[in-house]
């Protein structure tokens, strides 16, 4: 099978969150890296692409000198999708100026600042018919996966609450006066956009559940806070939600929560039972029916669905997590791009991927919770 091409905007050398989408990409042998102007300066972005091998003559300093080498290209030499890791304020002209041009686009989230930007996206795809895919990572654990498909087919009933909590502590203290680049540009409301710790981790949060759900919120209840001290941009967030057909949630995003490193926990409750899963012990998914004993479901078991199965890659007691999980996305992104260049059917559990459309409502969350914190008004309609 011939190797899907892509290029990657952003992600040089020391770029945590490009080079977590290297490796995902790689896994499964279907995706290799062929270009890309990996860093915004010349010597750094040179630097990068020799250190990931890449041909010199495919490798920029400016993603549009990228992205004009690609169309000159004959067809049968040009990337198949590029892949957008810079901070979120260059993710809007990057991805647009792709698609506009035919090219398929994987961003990494938030999608972008606003939702006027969000819909210049949606008209450009339109046009185009380009696959644009958003990494919210962690819809593609085999156990998330697995939870959605029993939501789906009732095994809890109609649900009627979610509560979903992300914690991290590495803002605890302020590291961004130290130069923190990963700090620096997250709390700068010029780079990040509206919202810190609810635009960074909040909406992996709302993705989840939505997800796992599929509810639609109606109305958002936020209180955003700036806990250390000369922050413009909030570091902790709770909210309140109610969605469409009377379900109600609870959404917690903080950074700010000392001792805690990445520790997402999804509860969904409906009239027949209730799921949890946390994303620190990923391959376990705890489900509580109404009237029978808790069970513990285990990745890769037989009687999982076949779309959680589909999704993990090592026999049952082996543990699989976040780089699995990421790579699960790219996946896919390959199934659907190779079903679209030989026109053929997805099978079911195929091309499973988040999309343009989720990256837009998770920017319509970020918008309507900082402008719920905002106002006086205990609901705002979403």
């Amino acid at each position: 099978m011939k190797r899907l091409r892509y290029a990657m905007v952003g992600g040089g050398l020391g770029a945590f969150v490009g080079a977590i989408h290297r490796h995902a990409a790689a896994l499964d042998g279907q995706i290799e890296l062929v270009a890309g102007a990996l860093s915004s300066t010349s010597e750094r972005a040179r630097e990068s692409g020799a250190a990931l091998g890449l041909e010199p003559a495919r490798t920029h300093a400016r993603w549009q000198d990228l992205l004009d080498d690609e169309l000159r290209r004959p067809a049968d030499e040009r990337i198949d999708f590029v892949t957008v890791v810079t901070p979120n304020d260059l993710h809007f002209d990057v991805a647009h100026a792709f698609a506009q041009a035919g090219i398929h686009v994987v961003c990494d989230k938030p999608l972008v600042h606003d939702s006027g930007q969000a819909s210049q996206l949606r008209e450009a795809v339109l046009r185009s018919g380009v696959l644009f895919a958003v990494t919210y990572n962690y819809s593609g654990y085999p156990m998330v996966r697995q939870a959605r498909e029993m939501v789906k087919a009732g095994a809890i009933g109609t649900v009627r609450k979610v509560v979903v909590e992300y914690h991290q502590g590495w803002l605890a203290t302020k590291i961004e006066a130290d130069r923190n680049k990963q700090a620096s540009w997250r709390t700068d409301p010029a780079r990040s956009g509206l919202a810190g710790a609810l635009g960074d981790i909040g909406s992996h949060a709302e993705n989840l559940v939505h997800s796992v759900t599929g509810l639609e919120i109606e109305q958002i209840c936020a209180d955003l806070d700036a806990v250390v001290a000369g922050r413009a941009l909030d570091d902790d967030g709770s909210v309140l939600l109610r969605y469409q057909g009377g379900a109600r949630g609870a959404l917690l995003a903080t950074q700010v929560a000392t001792g805690y490193e990445n520790d997402i926990r999804l509860r969904v409750s409906g009239t027949l039972g209730s799921l949890e899963w946390r994303q620190e012990d990923p391959n376990i998914l705890h489900h509580l029916p109404l009237d029978a004993p808790r069970q513990m479901l285990t990745r890769h078991s037989p009687w999982l669905h076949p779309h959680a199965i589909a999704a993990s890659r090592l026999p049952p007691g082996h543990p699989e997590g976040f780089l699995e999980a990421f790579a699960n996305i790219y996946l896919g992104v390959a199934q659907d791009l190779r079903a679209r260049r030989d026109g053929v059917a997805l099978t079911p559990g195929q091309g499973d991927y988040p999309t343009l459309e989720d990256g837009a409502r998770g920017v319509r969350f970020i918008e309507r919770a900082v402008l719920s914190a905002r106002s006086r008004e205990k609901w705002t309609a979403f």
